[in-house]
């Protein structure tokens, strides 16, 4: 693996403890740190992680402090507040706030020149927070952003149409939410562009089926939750990918949160569009070629996640 890499993981719930085992079955690190305000589960997720060590690539993973976050590489925020019932969504937001005021102001006394990644809901509302409370560089404060809903997206293409996900090239940006925007105008299966009317199409889509993909995209978070709670899976994943692509340097464009400086007609909000990742975080946000309709849709996505940051002080 060559130099010492190391994560720190904030939040051992369902996400950090999913992400945790991810991190060691991809064998992405030396050193893995798992902080939690619940110590028990913690050093229980440590313990259950170690007893794998015989069957992985060899990690020191143990239960820190924030100490620990001295040196780390990424540190990934997946620790928060649930909505209670009768809670409003302003009012988690501001409960989530005042953990980050806590967990970041921790981070900032032993790290401040180490990537921020950000998993915690709502991610693109507590991405600006982070990045705002840490005064970190804008490029090493990264949300997962949209990198879960476009995987979303693309299997449930790639099932209609009978193709591996991984042959359908096309992305979710925006919100990680109700106001996500499909870019179905760029989408394309081994090149081929599925915007096309033609029924006779090899890949062709008709708007009722678009309709159910984008809908069973956008509230597959809802679905998973009636079913069993909490979602887990598929984000480990898809942070484990956003660590990678920053460990190993490898330049991947993906979809993540962030902070947007006249992108789009959109500045000051973080939202989910490509960027490349590297060893710097964020090194350059792709810009991308929008329908008029996807464009309004975007700024739409912006304006209300701007009016929830002005409710919420930021």
């Amino acid at each position: 693996m060559g130099k010492s890499r190391k994560i720190v993981i904030v939040g051992c719930g369902e996400v950090g403890s999913t992400f945790a085992f991810t991190v060691l079955l991809k064998g992405l690190v030396n050193e893995l740190i798992l902080i939690d305000k619940n110590r028990k589960k913690a050093l229980g997720d440590v313990l259950d992680l170690n007893h794998g060590l015989m069957l992985t690539q060899p990690v020191n993973i143990k239960a820190g402090g924030f100490e620990d976050c001295k040196d780390a590489d990424i540190i990934v925020i997946a620790a928060g507040a649930a909505q209670m019932p009768g809670e409003t969504r302003i009012d988690l937001m501001n409960r989530n706030v005042a953990i980050f005021r806590e967990i970041i102001g921790e981070i900032n006394k032993h790290n401040q020149s180490g990537i921020l990644l950000v998993a915690t809901n709502p991610v693109d509302i507590l991405t600006q927070v982070a990045l705002k409370l840490s005064g970190w560089k804008r490029g090493h404060v990264i949300g997962s952003g949209t990198l879960l809903d476009t995987s979303r997206f693309r299997y449930l293409i790639g099932d209609t149409l009978k193709v591996d996900p991984r042959s359908v090239h096309g992305l979710i940006i925006g919100e990680h939410g109700d106001s996500e925007v499909p870019l179905w105008s760029s989408l394309t299966v081994a090149g081929i562009n599925v915007a096309s009317n033609d029924p006779g199409s090899q890949f062709y889509l008709s708007p009722e089926q678009k309709d159910r993909i984008f809908h069973n995209t956008k509230n597959a978070a809802y679905q998973i939750i009636e079913n069993k709670g909490a979602t887990n899976y598929a984000i480990a994943l898809a942070l484990a990918r956003i660590c990678e692509s920053i460990l190993e340097d490898q330049k991947s464009i993906l979809p993540v949160s962030c902070y947007l400086e006249n992108y789009l007609g959109v500045s000051d909000v973080c939202l989910g569009v490509p960027a490349i990742i590297g060893k710097d975080g964020i090194e350059q946000i792709v810009s991308l070629p929008l329908s008029d309709t996807e464009r309004e849709l975007f700024q739409r996505s912006a304006g209300k996640l701007k009016e929830l940051l002005t409710s919420i002080g930021f």
